[in-house]
């Protein structure tokens, strides 16, 4: 059993990483069109609720790196539209840009509109997996205390999590990588039938995004 102690360490941690990654994108200047060039598969980043791209930007340079081409799409600014709505934004944009054989990288709620455009691009057949980072896909008991509709959604009884919980078909492309303990997800991330689930030895919500294990997995995911 992990100690109150080594919890309370990683809460802090989270919540400083959070901050850090949240005040460094205030003032960012990068241009995300300086990331669309490669030859290997497409990666479409989709950032949690109240983050933008640029939270997910050592993630999105170590893979660019790589040699792939990444996308980000500003009209999620900070990921607050419904599920269902971001999803079809995602569905349009890999039309409009005739995207194939994309790896979806997502980052807790990010999974959830992940999850859904898999679904929706059932006939399509552009999105190839996706890599989603502490995703609450069974929703999180913390959601029912919330007031703002955006952080609601979490909640395991809402018609979301419901309606993606039947989409199993596509569990199977979904990697899901996620910490010991995740102060906003008690119940944690493992995902059914998922591709892979891969808990770290350590803990955070926004921390377990720097952990070297998640660009491996994208990798392994993607090449």
């Amino acid at each position: 059993m992990t100690s109150p102690l080594r919890i309370g360490a990683w809460w802090v941690r989270d919540y400083a990483y959070a901050l850090l990654w949240q005040a460094r994108a205030l003032v960012n200047r990068v241009d995300p069109r300086s990331f669309l060039n490669g030859d290997r598969a497409p990666i479409v980043i989709l950032p949690g609720v109240y983050e933008t791209w640029k939270f997910m930007q050592p993630l999105i340079v170590a893979v660019h790196g790589r040699g792939h081409p990444v996308h980000v799409l500003p009209v999620l600014r900070h990921n607050r539209r419904p599920v269902d709505d971001a999803a079809s934004h995602v569905i349009a944009y890999l039309a409009e840009h005739d995207l194939r054989g994309c790896v979806l990288l997502a980052h807790s709620k990010g999974g959830l509109v992940g999850k859904r455009a898999m679904a929706l691009d059932a006939e399509a057949c552009r999105i190839d997996s996706m890599l989603a980072v502490a995703t609450p896909f069974g929703g999180s008991t913390y959601g029912r205390l919330m007031v703002l509709p955006s952080l609601r959604v979490f909640s395991p009884r809402s018609a979301t999590i419901r309606v993606l919980a039947k989409a199993l078909d596509v569990n199977a492309r979904i990697v899901s990588v996620y910490g010991r303990f995740d102060p906003h997800i008690p119940e944690g991330s493992e995902l059914a039938g998922a591709r892979k689930n891969v808990r770290l030895d350590t803990g955070g919500h926004f921390r377990v995004l720097a952990d070297p294990r998640v660009i491996a997995e994208l990798a392994a995911l993607a090449e």
